[in-house]
C-alpha cells in the first residue's frame, strides 16, 4: 500500500516546467503552478511549493522517445532531477511520460481549451498526467 502523504510531479521542459500535486491520499491530481526553467530564483519557488505542500514523494517525467531509447531531453530532465536531489530532502522516481503532453492537449482540447494559446495549461495537465501515472504505479 502507498504511503499516506501528497505527492508533487513536475513535467521539465526548457522552458516552463508543469507542476501537480495530489491530496494525502492519492486519489485527486491537480495541476498548482508553471514554472519558468530559467528563472534565477526557481530553488525558491519549488522551496515555497514543497513548503506548502508538503509533500512525501516527488514524480518527474522521464521523456524517452516512443521507440522507449532516451532522446536528448532525457539529459535535461536528470540534470534537473539532479538539482532536485542536492536542494530539497525529497524522494524522487522519474516517470515514463512518453505521451503526457500529447494526453494533455487532447483533454484541453476536448474541454474546449485552444491549446496553441494554452502552453502553461499544458505543462500544467502534463504534469498531472506523469501524476497519475506516478500514483498508478504505486498500486501496483
Amino acid at each position: 500500500m502507498a504511503r499516506i502523504g501528497r505527492r508533487i510531479a513536475f513535467d521539465y521542459g526548457d522552458v516552463r516546467i508543469g507542476v501537480a500535486i495530489c491530496d494525502p491520499d492519492g486519489i485527486l491530481a491537480t495541476p498548482i503552478a508553471t514554472l519558468q526553467s530559467k528563472n534565477p530564483s526557481l530553488k525558491s519557488e519549488i522551496a515555497k511549493l514543497l513548503s506548502e505542500y508538503e509533500p512525501v514523494k516527488a514524480y518527474v517525467g522521464n521523456p524517452k522517445l516512443l521507440s522507449g531509447v532516451d532522446g536528448e531531453a532525457v539529459a535535461k530532465v536528470l540534470a534537473f532531477t539532479e538539482f532536485l536531489t542536492a536542494n530539497f530532502d525529497l524522494p524522487i522516481t522519474l516517470v515514463d511520460e512518453r505521451l503526457s503532453t500529447v494526453t494533455a492537449s487532447r483533454q484541453l482540447r476536448e474541454s474546449g481549451v485552444d491549446s496553441k494559446g494554452a502552453k502553461t495549461l499544458i505543462d500544467a495537465a502534463a504534469a498531472v498526467a506523469i501524476l497519475e501515472q506516478g500514483l498508478a504505479n504505486e498500486d501496483k
